[in-house]
């Protein structure tokens, strides 16, 4: 468990370069932005695309799905009169914005994977997406039948079947008790 205690300590110790987490420490490097350890884990695992031109299809659909991301994160800590409008719009979002937008990417190439034939951050990204969606409202993959494809084969990697196990690292939806932690150790 940690605490606004353990938050400070970073912060005073200055391994938060800029006063905020996350920060992930690998290979030796603490690494700070979402964006920038996200990139380099799939750099570093070969998630990134062979060349420029791949990397800027797969950081085009990685920034899009961070936009509902976002709103999704957001969700659980918005106060409870604001909870119904704004899951209204994130699932009016995901139905008419961004799902409809992946599968006519998935239409217009015929491919397993959303760039080059093969697993990016991207395609990782909107699976987690979709988990997320589904986790609000079961039936909004309705009508987007290439999108439960990809979340089939992406769950079917021997790694994610792994981490989509009973027990395993993958955080529980947020729930009040867990609200109230991050609040607190955040002071709002």
């Amino acid at each position: 468990m940690h605490t606004n205690e353990d938050l400070e300590k970073l912060r005073s110790d200055g391994v938060l370069m800029f006063q905020q987490v996350p920060m992930v420490e690998m290979d030796g490097m603490k690494l700070v932005q979402t964006r920038a350890i996200l990139n380099y884990i799939a750099s570093k695992y070969d998630l990134y695309g062979k060349d420029m031109k791949e990397r800027a299809l797969i950081d085009m659909y990685s920034e899009g799905l961070a936009d509902l991301n976002e709103m999704f994160i957001n969700y659980p800590y918005y106060p409870s009169e604001q909870k119904e409008e704004n899951l209204a719009l994130m699932k009016e979002k995901a139905r008419n914005r961004y799902f409809p937008a992946f599968e006519k990417v998935f239409k217009s190439h015929g491919q397993e994977y959303l760039v080059g034939n093969r697993l990016s951050k991207a395609d990782i990204h909107l699976a987690e997406m979709v988990y997320n969606m589904e986790e609000l409202d079961s039936n909004i993959l309705a009508g987007f039948p290439l999108l439960q494809a990809l979340k089939t084969r992406v769950s079917d990697l021997p790694t994610m079947k792994k981490f989509l196990q009973p027990g395993s690292q993958r955080k529980p939806p947020e729930d009040e008790e867990n609200v109230l932690k991050v609040k607190k150790i955040f002071n709002f």
